[in-house]
């Protein structure tokens, strides 16, 4: 895979001396992996690099050693900044919020991502890579160093391998094209340990007693719905608050919800006290509606996984019954698509 953006991103790389990297509001194995990558690659082309987060990193993804250097503060003197794993504004809520977007803006820009639908997409960047036919945007990093000659280390490599399995649920999921299994192979040849990397992250991923026994009241107050095909449950503010800074609820359960029989989609709704509501949806596989789902809400992401968010005071009935009306409509669809 050749990008016809890659030269214009060697030469801002070239021209800068100090360069933050940042990730959207919502980290995950994918995105802290691209962004230590990328410090790791440019730290070898001997460029100052800043790891930028506004919220803190999750338990879960505390495994890959450097998490640590991810700041929540924006340095306000540097060359370039470099998205990873995001497009749209709509993730970046909190830089918005803080007033540091206008540092952002004011200097060169360079997105690096692999969703293909999204709303309120990022215009000002100077290079965009959205590439939506590999499985993360650690495969692209990948590609993109391959072509640039960037040397690739093992260090590197370890983020990027990371980041891959992050996204394709340990190579299980439709993500995982040819391209990745190549990639992989790639990366084990440069002493990768995929078995050191996977306990480390079994281990990080580990629960206390209380997150275990929350999770099996999320579970009790799972709605199957659609003929058993819809699972949905809703997460409301004081649990946020109680457990969201220990686990990830949706992370906690989803994997199960599309593990019952018949299930085809899986949305676990979080309901804020200021009206916010997000959506983390997930589908089957042979089910990839996740992303038109998510894109008709004002979302977006990929076929399998992908998300939304809405900050406009509707009230949460309203927005579950129209998610659930057109998530119905769109396996319905599916049904009838196999049928002729």
């Amino acid at each position: 895979m050749e990008y016809p953006e890659a030269n214009q991103v060697k030469e801002l790389v070239e021209a800068a001396q100090h360069v933050v990297v940042l990730q959207a509001d919502n980290p995950d194995a994918d995105s802290l992996g691209s962004a230590l990558a990328l410090e790791q690659l440019l730290g070898e082309l001997g460029k100052e690099v800043s790891l930028y987060c506004a919220v803190d990193m999750p338990s879960y993804l505390r495994y890959l050693g450097g998490w640590d250097r991810v700041q929540k503060d924006l340095p306000t003197s540097f060359d370039i900044a470099i998205i990873v794993d995001a497009s749209t504004l709509s993730l970046f809520e909190r830089l918005s919020e803080s007033g540091n977007l206008g540092w952002i803006k004011s200097r060169p820009l360079i997105v690096l991502d692999h969703h293909a639908l999204v709303q309120n997409g990022i215009d000002f960047s100077a290079v965009t890579i959205c590439d939506d036919t590999i499985s993360s945007t650690g495969e692209l990093i990948f590609q993109l160093a391959q072509q640039l000659g960037w040397q690739v280390d093992s260090a590197a490599g370890q983020y990027i391998m990371a980041a891959i399995l992050g996204d394709t649920q340990g190579l299980s999921n439709a993500l995982a094209k040819i391209s990745t299994y190549e990639t992989m192979v790639q990366l084990l040849k440069l002493g990768v340990d995929r078995s050191n990397l996977e306990e480390l992250r079994r281990q990080a991923s580990k629960m206390p007693v209380e997150i275990f026994k929350y999770k099996s009241r999320l579970m009790e107050r799972t709605e199957f719905l659609h003929d058993g095909q819809i699972a949905t449950v809703l997460v409301p503010q004081n649990e946020i608050n109680d457990f969201s800074p220990i686990y990830n609820p949706a992370a906690l359960v989803q994997f199960d919800m599309l593990q019952v029989d018949s299930v085809k989609l899986s949305i676990v709704f979080k309901q804020y006290d200021n009206g916010r509501i997000t959506a983390a949806i997930r589908a089957n596989y042979n089910s990839p509606v996740a992303g038109q789902l998510a894109e008709k809400m004002g979302g977006g992401g990929h076929e399998y996984a992908s998300g939304f968010k809405l900050t406009n005071g509707k009230p949460f009935n309203e927005v579950k019954s129209e998610c659930l009306s057109y998530a119905s409509e769109l396996i319905d669809n599916l049904t009838h698509e196999s049928q002729t």
